[in-house]
């Protein structure tokens, strides 16, 4: 295996497979990407070869402390504590700065050879996915590493470095952008990338296709608040999307292995983007303290937080009668060397669905006043996870959700304002949101954006708060990265 000789002062940990060795040659003797299948080749990593799920949901109010010490680890530890990793290993924070910029990388390498290539419109297609990867691989970095976005701060705000261009030395020193500068390449990439990206893939969903590049989008205009885009993004959704949601009620009849099985396979009708990333993130759930015990799951998933007083759909599973998972991931293990038991641990993943497409456009009509259309889509939408549903009697009010969901002041404070109304509407959303992506990680970002204050409680010693605008929203830049002169967030 070969060290990657490219953005060496980003990347805390630099190593890559042998098939991206061209990458690992100086510029002179690189291999020649100059044929649409070897830049469609080179896109395949483009993505993170990596899973963010396990530090992020820790950082939530998902999780609690289960008590058992014997369910130790130093970095779910860390992660609960909102402090930075000490390792780089597999599932650390430094993985997946890492995993990103190794994507982006990939990305970037593929638009030049494009444009090496005179940009022939035959290429588009590669284009828009090289554009959509690299915007992606930036946004989470920038989601993860940064304060949240605030237009009337974000000239002065730390961004992360956005790199577009292929590294030409072998050791670069780079600086961070603003939260403006950030944000401005993500659109431009974003917008552009929407452009040209197509359908035409063998396997679709594990590439940026046109639906899963609109649900990306469309999460990106949550952030800034582009509340016209997004239904702009999501008409195809407009009317009840039948047949387009997960369908947790057709899970009941089968047994966990095969739930964990099926959920991020490209056959679920609202999976748009899945990745496959190294990952021990399935086994966390024997191995970890802090994490979704029951009392905190009957929170999350209780028939009492039901609007219409029925059970939910969703499922789990406890092995020890405390902590608790739900049924979405399932371990495949690939040996380097089978007589030494030697290999590594990967999972599939969905970075993009159509439930979190369908949740945004419901979030955007609240925002633009279209208040009817949004409870029309948001009783649809809980009625879908709802053990039997009527449409009949089972009617969705403003009353009903004011009462179930009342305003409650500084509770969502996003940088724009909000009425009584909405703020019950946003927080009902929030909490379906969080329900259903639970233990994958992106509460985190309803966290970030809406500033929602964090209790977490330790047995035996003083409960830590991250309060609104604490600076450990921010992870703490990798140690790799920082020693090679990238900023440090403050602390």
């Amino acid at each position: 295996m070969k060290k990657l000789k490219i953005l060496l002062t980003l990347l805390p940990l630099i190593s890559i497979s042998s098939c991206d060795e061209f990458l690992s040659e100086t510029p002179d003797s690189r291999t020649q990407i100059d044929t649409p299948e070897k830049i469609s080749e080179l896109l395949v990593n483009a993505y993170p070869n990596a899973c963010y799920a396990e530090f992020a949901e820790t950082m939530t109010d998902n999780v609690f402390d289960s008590g058992d010490a014997g369910l130790f680890t130093t970095i779910n530890s860390e992660n609960y504590n909102w402090e930075m990793n000490n390792s780089n290993g597999t599932d650390t924070q430094a993985n997946y700065w890492n995993a990103c910029y190794n994507a982006i990388a990939h990305a970037n390498k593929a638009l030049d050879a494009i444009e090496q290539l005179g940009s022939p419109a035959s290429l588009n297609p590669q284009k828009g996915e090289a554009l959509m990867a690299r915007a992606y691989a930036h946004f989470m970095l920038v989601s993860f590493w940064s304060k949240r976005y605030d237009p009337a701060t974000a000239d002065t705000d730390l961004g992360i470095p956005y790199v577009r261009k292929p590294e030409d030395e072998l050791i670069k020193k780079y600086k961070r952008n603003s939260m403006k500068e950030v944000f401005d390449f993500l659109e431009s990439d974003i917008e552009e990338g929407l452009k040209y990206i197509t359908n035409e893939y063998i396997q679709p969903k594990f590439h940026f296709n046109k639906e899963a590049a609109k649900a990306f989008a469309s999460r990106f205009y949550l952030i800034k608040g582009n509340w016209n885009r997004i239904i702009e993004l999501t008409d195809q959704l407009a009317a009840n999307p039948d047949g387009k949601l997960r369908d947790f009620k057709s899970y009941l009849s089968l047994d966990y292995d095969t739930r964990s099985r099926i959920y991020a396979e490209p056959t679920q009708e609202t999976n748009l983007l899945i990745a496959s990333a190294t990952s021990y993130y399935a086994r966390s759930f024997y191995l970890n303290r802090f994490q979704l015990t029951l009392a905190r799951q009957d929170e999350i998933l209780g028939s009492v937080t039901n609007i219409f007083n029925k059970e939910w759909l969703y499922s789990s599973l406890s092995y020890n009668n405390n902590t608790s998972f739900i049924p979405k991931f399932n371990e495949q293990f690939k040996y380097t060397n089978a007589n030494a038991g030697i290999g590594y641990g990967y999972i599939a993943i969905v970075l993009l669905s159509n439930d979190e497409f369908y949740l945004n456009r419901i979030e955007s009509l609240v925002m633009a006043n279209r208040t009817d259309e949004a409870r029309t889509a948001l009783q649809y939408f809980i009625g879908t996870r709802t053990t039997d549903y009527d449409p009949e009697t089972d009617i969705l009010t403003d009353k009903l959700i004011v009462n179930k969901y009342p305003a409650i002041q500084n509770k969502y404070t996003p940088f724009y304002a909000l009425t009584d109304l909405q703020k019950s509407y946003i927080n009902a959303i929030g909490e379906l949101r969080r329900k259903d992506f639970v233990q994958e990680g992106t509460r985190w970002f309803d966290i970030k954006r809406f500033n929602l204050e964090v209790k977490h409680e330790t047995y035996n010693e003083p409960t830590d708060i991250l309060t609104k605008d604490d600076n450990r929203r921010a992870l703490q830049i990798p140690l790799q990265a920082s020693t090679n002169g990238i900023e440090k967030n403050p602390r």
